[in-house]
């Protein structure tokens, strides 16, 4: 295993150029969920040129995949790449509040960044896969491209088709984003219940809101009283379920509720009633039981708003995914592989570009620039034990991220590397979101992540496939914690990802040159 662990580091090594050069291709592509037509394509093609079977477009979602490769007898271990980026985040590698050539600042760019955590996934597949084969190890690799995962779309379509069925072990790496989870795996608080629902206000007959004059041809002509319209309805849904967001549950838990409102097929402002309009909500709970409380009281708000505005209502889920499962044996095993890479390591270049940043802000340039947590191990245990501290005894799972519909499948670890993050400036001063946009993007800021996540995995994965009593033990406490607490799939086999609603999208300019739907004209920045 040593000498298999070393061809895979080398590997590693040996393609950095290369692997900070796909990264920056996938973080200047960042395209929305749904719509990540360049970014999967570009896997699917990577993947097929390293040998991989790969079937695209996979459970019936055009962006994604699941490739195969396999060296014979053996298990079969996944990871997996996310590629989905956040309308309204576009920013430029560098250290001013810029977007990327060419866009609008409402454009899409990667926030947490999924280009990174694809890339890295990819590269300890591959150098998996370069170890295995020189020394000749058995066993299967399965890597899924997993898209929207902003709206925790694909990994729960991908297990009711059955994409997980026959996996031994599964390996989920995400940057961190909150502290104390900042390079290490999560030990027994393992992420919550999401649910995401689309509701669509239709006004299909606005003329039996009043009968017109005698004296008027035109059905609710413009001396008549007009339906209230769709966008009354949506208006009244999204007053009304702000309103008694208090009543929803009780404040506690940490469960939150958002919404976006879409917002195509409203170009005009006509005396005509709205005839369409649609609201996306999405709330975050420690229970599927919380999360159905929000699902009865917005079920009930959309029935009423539509009533009162003369419409009716269609509902479309997104997703609904269930608490996760831990598996301390793998989380064990793969904090023991990250102690033996260490935690990353920021050069002077990626130093020097952050405290550019800091200059453009106004903050003095610090020497050590970035946050001393992201170049620190901590262990699961005491990271656990940290997180906890925030949390009341019964609540068990925090957050939510959909790797956690993989965890009822198969035994899964959950671990995070550290993305460039700046410390604290002076007095208080709250960096904007634009600089860790930025950061993930400068190539000496975010190299260093995938290097140790790469390393990470190939060495969690080369491990389990040269000792199957890990594996052994893995399952068998999967095998328990599943039974102790068996949640079934809260979606039917047969659940349809909803790709055909109109979500965000890139358009094209006369010239062939991307756009977005916001104009360039209209700054981030302008005031009245």
């Amino acid at each position: 295993m040593a000498e298999a662990k070393t061809t895979a580091t080398g590997w590693i090594e040996n393609h950095m150029g290369d692997l900070s050069a796909w990264h920056s291709h996938i973080w200047e592509l960042a395209e929305p969920a749904w719509r990540e037509y360049r970014s999967s394509q570009w896997y699917v093609e990577t993947l097929r040129e390293y040998g991989f079977e790969v079937e695209a477009g996979s459970g019936g979602m055009p962006t994604a995949f699941s490739a195969t490769w396999s060296n014979g007898d053996g298990p079969t271990l996944l990871t997996y790449a996310e590629y989905d980026a956040v309308p309204g985040n576009c920013q430029a590698a560098g250290p001013v509040e810029a977007p990327r050539d060419g866009l609008s600042a409402f454009a899409p760019g990667h926030t947490d960044p999924h280009s990174a955590l694809g890339i890295s996934t990819l590269a300890g597949l591959l150098a998996t896969q370069a170890a295995m084969k020189q020394h000749n190890i058995g066993g299967t690799l399965r890597y899924t491209g997993e898209p929207a995962e902003k709206m925790q779309g694909s990994k729960l379509v991908h297990g009711l088709r059955g994409y997980y069925d026959d996996v031994d072990a599964v390996v989920s790496f995400h940057p961190f984003y909150m502290l104390p989870l900042c390079n290490t795996a999560r030990w027994d608080t393992q992420c919550g219940a999401y649910f995401s629902k689309v509701y669509t206000f239709v006004c299909d007959e606005p003329q039996t809101w009043q009968q017109t004059g005698a004296n008027s041809p035109i059905p609710a002509s413009h001396s008549a009283a007009r339906a209230p319209g769709a966008n009354a309805a949506l208006m009244t849904m999204y007053t009304t379920s702000k309103s008694m967001q208090d009543s929803m549950l009780p404040a506690n838990g940490g469960w939150s509720l958002s919404e976006a409102i879409n917002t195509y097929g409203q170009a005009t402002a006509d005396n005509l009633p709205a005839r369409y309009a649609q609201i996306q909500y999405s709330w975050r709970c420690p229970t599927v039981e919380m999360a159905n409380h929000i699902t009865d009281v917005l079920d009930r708000n959309a029935a009423a708003a539509a009533a009162v505005a003369h419409c009716r209502v269609q509902e479309r889920w997104v997703s609904k995914t269930r608490p996760g499962i831990t598996n301390h044996v793998l989380a064990e095993t793969l904090y023991g592989e990250l102690a033996g890479v260490g935690a990353p390591n920021y050069g002077e270049d990626a130093a020097a570009f952050a405290r550019q940043i800091q200059e453009s802000l106004g903050q003095t340039p610090a020497e050590d620039p970035f946050l001393p947590e992201c170049s620190q191990l901590i262990t699961p245990q005491k990271a656990e034990a940290k997180l906890r501290e925030h949390m009341p005894a019964w609540q068990t799972n925090w957050t939510s991220d959909d790797y956690v519909e993989m965890t009822h499948y198969a035994p899964t670890v959950r671990f995070y590397i550290s993305r460039p993050a700046l410390a604290a400036g002076a007095d208080g001063f709250a960096y904007p979101g634009w600089v860790m946009n930025a950061l993930g993007g400068y190539h000496a800021a975010i190299d260093p992540t995938i290097e140790v996540a790469s390393k990470t995995i190939a060495a969690t994965f080369l491990r389990l496939l040269a000792e199957p009593d890990l594996l052994a033990r893995a399952g068998a406490e999967f095998d328990e914690r599943r039974a102790a607490n068996p949640v079934p799939p809260l979606l039917e086999r047969d659940f349809e990802p909803p790709i055909d609603l109109a979500w965000p999208d890139y358009g094209t300019n006369d010239d062939g040159a991307r756009t977005w739907m916001v104009p360039q004209t209209f700054s981030s920045n302008a005031r009245t």
